[in-house]
């Protein structure tokens, strides 16, 4: 006997067969449920054995590109030549040569202020926000941290590491200067008081330490910057301050002459300063280079404060003075630049973005040589740029990393693994005759570290698209990201005019050529792409220029209140009115349904297309642009939904007021209607065609709207020539489509008085199913670009009108009773419904062009949970059903020979045996679950609640270990993997909430166990969820860190030697060592060991031998307390002896003394 569901009938399914079922949620979280059904289901787990296993599934991060986010912090390794960037996030990145890039993460996520080097040692040392120190193991791929030192009184704003030193300078914001052990992260008991340094006779606090470094004459000397421009030379042995420098203005920098007798500072009145220490009452030199010059006896102008200043000395020429900052106040307008002064040569370098950190690029590690410095490493708040200083004109290196992800915010990815591996070298081929020239010829100076290709080989191409209109290509072969080719896609429209500060185009007040969605045929290298001005652009490869007019097409997607009669409350199934919740404000940015002129706008797109010949280069070249019309004077609703088909010629794309098919071959319009008629189809097809009115007059090739107040039961296409014929829409055939003329095609969704599913009253303007976040900075910009399918997003906002969300193109079954497969169109809702469309195709090639395409809906429906995100097929076997694609081949050759070939399909049909049954199976996914059916029949086998609680943002298909499998990430950050077609669960992982909309419109999967999505506006974090990659990755990642000898310092000759400096060698262990100096108070700061020390091995400790480890763990816990014990014990001797010696000096000194004496 059947089962009845009664949850079933209430979410609209209908069964398909006696030996269909469902499945029910047990859980309610993520993955919860999943149902074998019995009869021919058993046949199918019988044909289709399951290879894949939870053991082959792992989710771990691989690889971060892009641009570190908020950089604060900026280090580089003058031996290794590697560099290192810290951000506001707490994110250490690790650069080398192309293919070294690690990503590290401080766990407090406090920001980085400072980043030193251990040089030559393969450590770095990071100060952190929240007052820690953190040494970081560089030698192995993945760093790690070895210790920490947290401050608990004082706050950290300097650090300093001498060169082949293990004692670390720590300046605070008391003006206290601390010294800390490299090796054992704890610190000295040598501390330099700020009440020390500065004279006694001073009243106010000098302020916060700003800069420390040694002398290079005299490593025994400290030199100790301070806020409010006090300069101390302190003597490390003696314990005294040396000499000391005052001056008016707040100290930003110090750095050294490499002999030692002189330093330079930066000053907030943007004025460098030169002192001697021979003569330090007063500055031995002072300019302010961008100050205006006065009369004599009158101080110079006061400029912008310099930030930061370097003084690096030549051999053979004169030093180069480079500081950034110090422009004058009265040029408000110029931009941030960096400025370098080589004897009487004063060179300004203006930036694109603020300048957070640079640093000079020496030959030499050693300070007391001279430097000959060739480079300048200029970190920006969005950019890394490389000054090249040996040439005259300063050019910039070329940078190989991808740190131009975000030079337009990324609005949408997609990820290609495994694609046909000459595309990579046919698009870098491309694109480098547009690079950009001027690049300096020498190599990229930061090239340390070694990187092998590793065990992977299949090329991968990731493409972004961009607020701009831009897509940008990228190779990501072997977990490296590198540019290939970049198209602009607003190239097609004219550029927008601005009236009254404001741009003509009213659908959205800036980024009108914002990127939406992205569809990519690798094998017959078709493109397409929708904008968020309610466009489509399809794009052919060729290798050849041409120039041409670009064919546009116009459609009229658009419902009308006036025609929707809501049905007799006995005939409406039991489906709320959502009519009432529809938000009043738009989400797609500001509208105006009103004309500059009071006219109302209609049959109008958003963008003109170019209607002038327009030069195309080599590359992606436009073939067709379709546009969705403004509709009585509402705007057309974002796209949602896109897919095209290579092999059959065909586009099509909708969103939340319907559905439309365009022939791209042909360049018309087959079919254009509303949502509401996919269920309609038995009627729809069957009322009389009604020809246009013939009072109305085709203008500009648009047709204009029937006025007549009686409803129209149904409008022809607005391509003159459409026609319906027996029940279907076709394509015109009886007049071409000229270049550069705009054909036009109507709304045949007015909607008849007829029961069945309830109608849906008209949005307003924008009332897609989106979410927009608020704009208000930049970023919120950037957010602000919902991808169209995320708008499953508004699974907590189903107060909109059903859209498209997933289209798919595939050689299916699209009735039960069919016997052969045949071209189809699957059509999914924001409601969970499947419809799927016949496609009748031109029989040959030559009658392709000639002879109508028709589109006919084939009256079957399915349903499921939520809205549908994806789809998919399988054969009998259980393999991968690719899409039929056409065989690239150069539409603009010359060669008439090539000209002359017929188009090469790639069909991918199933095989089709002797015998009777399916032989072809469906894999379908929505917000909330996974189904499974067999076709023709359209018996669902599998079902799977993926989710109750929460829903999904991507699914996909992939293939991956020989085998298919479904890959989901959910809002509650869950990814779930699960097997097909049983959909068994083999992973499901926590691995990251949804903090904002960016993840979710860029989130995407990929073949062999790849995944991807932007993890801030400028990074693009890869992921994996392959046990297999998870184990090779070691391999795969760059070494940091490789040995080098270090350079010899240079002989300084013996009267250098004798009277250039301290003839004695400084000793630091002997001054700051514990005997010595003794110990420093524990309350000052707190030593915590890292997951590289005590803490990694209580990580790794497991089984027996793991009992033992933290055996010896505890022990040395208990030995650390008792010496804690002692150590307090000894110090309250200590004090104890002190205070009988101090009592003892008393009784002495008033032991003879008499009563009245007192």
């Amino acid at each position: 006997m059947k089962k009845f569901n009664f949850r079933k009938v209430l979410d609209g399914l209908t069964a398909s067969s006696p030996g269909s079922g469902s499945s029910t949620n047990s859980g309610g979280g993520a993955g919860s449920g999943s149902l074998h059904p019995g009869g021919t289901a058993g046949l199918l787990r019988e044909e289709i054995q399951e290879t894949l296993t939870s053991e082959y599934f792992q989710i771990c991060k691989t690889v971060r590109h892009g641009f570190p986010h908020q950089p604060t912090a900026l280090a580089f390794d003058p031996v290794q030549k590697i560099l290192a960037i810290g951000t506001r996030t707490g994110a250490i990145r690790i650069l080398g040569r192309a293919g070294v890039d690690c990503y590290c993460q401080h766990e407090s996520g406090a920001a980085v202020l400072q980043l030193q080097f251990l040089i030559n040692e393969g450590a770095l040392v990071s100060a952190s926000s929240d007052d820690t120190l953190h040494l970081w193991n560089l030698k192995q791929k993945r760093p790690v941290i070895l210790h920490s030192l947290k401050f608990n009184r004082e706050r950290i704003t300097y650090c300093h590491l001498p060169f082949q030193s293990k004692w670390l300078y720590v300046g605070t914001e008391r003006g206290n200067t601390h010294i800390v052990n490299i090796e054992s992260f704890i610190l000295s008991g040598y501390v330099i008081m700020w009440n020390k340094a500065i004279e006694l006779s001073t009243k106010t606090h000098p302020g916060p330490v700003v800069h420390l470094s040694d002398s290079p004459r005299d490593e025994g000397k400290l030199l100790i910057g301070y806020e409010n421009g006090t300069v101390v030379f302190w003597d490390l042995k003696s314990k005294r301050a040396e000499l000391r420098v005052y001056y008016d203005e707040a100290i930003h920098s110090i750095d050294w002459h490499h002999e030692g007798k002189q330093f330079m500072c930066s000053h907030s009145d943007g004025s460098l300063t030169l002192w001697n220490l021979k003569s330090p009452t007063r500055p031995f030199q002072t300019t302010i280079p961008h100050g205006k010059s006065q009369r004599e006896g009158k101080k110079s102008e006061s400029c912008k404060p310099i930030l930061k200043v370097e003084y690096k000395t030549c051999r053979n020429s004169e030093p180069f003075i480079i500081f950034s900052g110090g422009l004058s106040y009265d040029k408000a307008c110029r931009r941030p630049s960096l400025t370098i002064m080589h004897g009487k040569a004063i060179t300004v370098l203006e930036m694109d973005h603020p300048i957070v950190e640079f640093l000079t690029l020496c030959e030499t590690p050693y300070p007391n040589e001279f430097q000959e410095p060739y480079a300048v490493v200029v970190l920006l708040e969005k950019d890394l740029i490389v000054v090249d200083l040996t040439q005259s004109n300063f050019p910039i290196f070329e940078n190989p990393y991808p740190m131009d992800i975000h030079e337009s915010p990324v609005t949408c990815t997609a990820y290609f693994a495994d694609c046909p591996p000459d595309l990579i070298l046919v698009l870098y081929s491309i694109g480098v005759k547009h690079k950009k020239q001027g690049y300096s010829n020498k190599e990229w100076p930061i090239s340390g570290g070694v990187w092998n290709i590793g065990t992977q080989t299949y090329p991968e191409i990731i493409i972004t698209g961009h607020a701009d209109g831009s897509i940008k290509f990228w190779d990501a072969s072997a977990i490296t990201l590198q540019m290939l080719y970049k198209l602009k896609t607003s190239k097609v429209f004219e550029k927008q005019k601005v009236v009254e500060g404001k741009q003509t185009c009213e659908i959205v007040e800036e980024d009108p050529y914002a990127i939406q969605m992205i569809y990519w045929c690798p094998e017959s290298r078709i493109f397409c792409v929708s904008g968020v001005s309610a466009y489509v652009i399809i794009y052919k490869f060729s290798r050849h220029e041409i120039t041409t007019e670009i064919v546009s097409l116009e459609v009229r997607l658009q419902c009308d209140v006036e025609d929707i009669i809501t049905p007799e409350p006995e005939t409406s199934p039991p489906f709320p009115d959502l009519s009432s919740q529809l938000p009043s404000r738009s989400l797609s940015g500001s509208t105006n349904t009103m004309a500059s002129e009071g006219i109302t706008k209609d049959s109008i797109p958003c963008l003109n297309v170019k209607t002038r010949p327009v030069r195309m280069p080599p590359g992606y070249q436009a073939e067709l642009v379709i546009q969705l019309v403004w509709v009585d004077g509402e705007p057309p609703q974002q796209i949602t939904s896109l897919s095209v088909s290579s092999a059959y010629g065909i586009v099509a794309f909708g969103n939340c007021n319907g559905l439309a098919v365009v022939d791209f071959m042909q360049k018309t319009v087959l079919l254009s209607m509303g949502t509401v008629d996919l269920y309609r189809s038995s009627d729809l097809y069957q009322r009389q065609p009604r020809s246009p009115r013939k009072n109305k007059q085709f203008i500009a090739g648009l047709t204009e709207l029937n006025d007549s107040p009686v409803p129209l039961e149904l409008e022809r296409c607005k391509s003159p020539t459409a026609d319906h014929v027996n029940g279907h829409c076709t394509s015109p055939t009886s007049q071409s489509c000229s270049s550069g003329k705009r054909l036009s095609s109507a709304d045949v969704t007015k909607l008849n008085r007829w029961g069945g599913r309830p109608p849906f009253r008209k949005a307003q303007s924008a009332a897609c199913m989106e979410i927009a976040l608020p704009v208000t900075t930049e970023e919120n910009r950037e957010n602000s670009y919902t991808r169209s399918r995320s708008s499953s997003i508004s699974s907590i906002d189903k107060d909109s009108k059903e859209a498209i969300t997933a289209l798919y193109f595939m050689e299916s079954f699209a009735r039960k009773n069919d016997s052969a497969v045949s071209p189809c169109l699957f059509v999914g809702t924001s409601l969970g419904m499947v419809s799927i469309f016949s496609l009748n195709l031109p029989s040959t090639d030559e009658h392709r062009f000639t002879e109508p395409v028709m589109v006919s809906p084939s009256g079957t429906s399915l349903s499921l949970k939520g809205a549908v995100l994806t789809f998919s097929c399988m054969d009998r076997t259980g393999g991968l059903m690719q899409p039929p694609y056409e065989v690239w081949k150069d539409p603009h050759n010359t060669d008439e020979t090539e000209k002359s070939l017929r188009r090469k399909l790639v069909m991918n049909s199933p095989s089709l045996s002797q015998e009777t049954g399916d032989h072809q199976y469906t894999i379908i996914c929505s917000e909330k679950q996974a189904k499974v059916f067999s076709l023709p029949s359209q018996t669902c086998h599998y079902v799977h609640n993926i989710t109750e609680t929460s829903f999904i943002l991507q699914a996909d298909v992939v293939f991956m270990c020989n085998s298919v499998c479904l890959a989901c990430f959910c809002a509650n950050g869950h990814i779930m993997i699960m097997s097909l077609p049983s959909l068994r669960p083999m992973l499901d992982v926590n691995y990251l909430p949804l903090t904002d909309m960016r993840i979710a419109r860029t989130f995407c999967f990929t073949n062999e166990g790849q995944a991807l999505y932007l993890v801030s506006p400028t990074e693009i974090q890869r992921l994996t969820y392959s046990q297999e990659m998870c184990d090779n990755l070691q391999d795969m990642l760059g070494d940091l860190f490789t040995p080098i000898e270090t350079p010899e310092a240079q002989n300084r000759g013996f009267l250098k030697g004798l009277f250039g400096g301290s003839g004695q060698t400084f000793d630091r262990e002997e001054l700051f060592g514990e005997a010595s100096a003794g110990k420093a108070s524990r309350s000052l700061a707190q030593h915590i060991p890292g997951p590289g020390g005590i803490e990694g091995m209580k990580g790794a400790a497991g089984g027996v031998m793991g009992e033992l480890t933290r055996a010896r763990i505890a022990l040395d816990e208990r030995g650390q307390r008792l010496g804690e014990l002692e150590e307090k014990t000894a110090g309250m001797m200590t004090s104890a002896e002190a205070f009988s010696k101090h009592a003892h000096e008393l009784m002495l000194k008033y032991k003879d003394k008499k009563w009245y004496q007192f």
